[in-house]
């Protein structure tokens, strides 16, 4: 497994080393295992964790509080798979579906923190057409 320092985990992700510990000692980042000196070594999952975390921040604005609530669910909606995948021989297929209903469970949760940004985002884009909207007509009467 490669291990990467935290300047390289910076300019991978675009990040500032001051974000990436900051968001260790908040919890959205796990905390990588360190070297013999107390050097932080990172793994390519810490990476794929900050880029899933930069993707959701850039794209939807989710806050600090919003991104932790995202990745709690994410993690548990993991768990969640991997157990399933673990025990699907195992399994009834009653038991099965219930599994998976509990993951549409955590699914939905997901997604209404999703539809929640969007209609934030969609709010705002109707306020900026509807004043473009005055603008042009106000121009058609000059």
């Amino acid at each position: 497994m490669e291990l990467y320092k935290i300047d390289d985990v910076a300019k991978m992700s675009g990040l500032t080393k001051r974000t990436i510990r900051y968001y260790e000692e908040i919890g959205l980042l796990p905390a990588p295992s360190r070297s013999e000196g107390g050097t932080r070594l990172y793994t390519a999952e810490h990476i794929e964790t900050l880029n899933k975390l930069i993707r959701a921040r850039d794209a939807l604005g989710f806050s600090l509080q919003e991104l932790q609530r995202y990745v709690e669910a994410s993690d548990i909606l993991e768990g969640k798979r991997q157990h399933y995948r673990q025990l699907t021989d195992t399994l009834t297929p009653e038991e099965r579906k219930e599994k998976l209903l509990d993951m549409d469970e955590t699914l939905v949760k997901q997604l209404e923190l999703i539809e929640s940004k969007l209609a934030n985002i969609q709010a705002i884009k109707a306020e900026f057409e509807e004043l473009r909207e005055r603008i042009r007509r106000r121009l058609e009467t000059l």
